[in-house]
């Protein structure tokens, strides 16, 4: 009976279902529902997350647990075991295991579900720097190997103007698109791979490594980073998940935790648009297809 309520509930979609079938299920044995993510662009991560799960829980009528960790494969590994329901990830780990994952939102940015890779450099130094061009022999910041705009992006425009790791001075993993800008304002790197929708949110709040640091180049435009689920998992409250997302902006406290994102809304996914970043990765060499 539970799980035709909460199936019920998605179908319709409609706002107004959200505070009745949140009371029915108040006293539901359904477990809570885990959602995994890597570091969210806030200086008050865990009390925002906290606030986020108590707006989703009570609006599903489940519990919501968010589970942060290091890297997208960190959060892959959990979500293959079982040990995650949901996870926010990349476009890039979405198409590597898209047999396997089901697209349940994505973000709006800016009112639409699409994000640019940028290249930065030091504001104050980087003035020798207006391309891909011209990273030989320097040291250039990855954010995770995982990562579509901190990485994938990255590879096509190093063999497109010629360049491969050993013309670099060197490489690493940041393991984060906020450590990427901080580790070019801090010198450690002279650019870095960075979210274009990370390092504008850094520049909205006022971060110091984002006022540090400037955009040198700007990518085309590729899918925002989805949130998925397993195929076929059973966890009944993954299609109200779905909705919930989808009708953030429907209320003040939703509008309030989106504007804490930066992102408008969350749109009902469409899988076609990933295929840009499928491409890329098959011009690397990353994927076969």
């Amino acid at each position: 009976m539970r799980r035709r309520t909460l199936m019920k509930f998605a179908a319709t979609g409609g706002l107004l279902q959200v505070g009745s079938q949140a009371q029915s299920l108040k006293k539901s044995d359904l477990p809570p529902l885990r959602i995994g993510l890597t570091a969210v662009i806030l200086v008050d991560q865990a009390a925002f997350l906290t606030r986020w799960a108590d707006y989703l829980g009570a609006r599903m009528g489940v519990p919501v647990v968010f589970v942060a960790r290091e890297s997208y494969q960190n959060i892959l590994d959990l979500l293959f075991s079982d040990q995650l329901d949901a996870a926010w990830i990349c476009g890039y780990p979405y198409i590597l295991h898209q047999s396997k994952l089901q697209l349940l939102a994505t973000p709006l940015f800016n009112g639409k579900p699409l994000y640019q890779s940028y290249l930065i450099g030091h504001q104050d130094r980087s003035t020798e720097l207006s391309g891909w061009g011209d990273l030989k022999q320097k040291v250039l910041a990855y954010s995770d190997p995982l990562s579509n705009s901190g990485w994938l992006v990255a590879q096509a425009q190093l063999r497109a103007v010629g360049l491969t790791a050993r013309d670099l001075r060197r490489t690493f993993f940041a393991h984060g698109h906020r450590n990427v800008a901080e580790a070019v304002a801090s010198g450690l790197a002279q650019a870095g791979c960075i979210d274009g929708y990370v390092w504008d949110t850094m520049q909205l709040q006022k971060m110091s490594a984002a006022a540090q640091t400037r955009v040198i180049w700007r990518s085309d435009w590729y899918a925002f980073p989805p949130i998925v689920a397993k195929l076929n998992d059973p966890h009944a409250a993954l299609p109200v998940l779905s909705v919930a997302l989808q009708n953030m902006p429907a209320d003040s406290q939703g509008m309030s935790l989106l504007k804490a994102l930066n992102l408008t809304g969350f749109a009902k996914p469409d899988a076609s648009l990933f295929e840009p970043i499928k491409a890329l990765a098959v011009s690397v060499g990353a994927v076969r297809i």
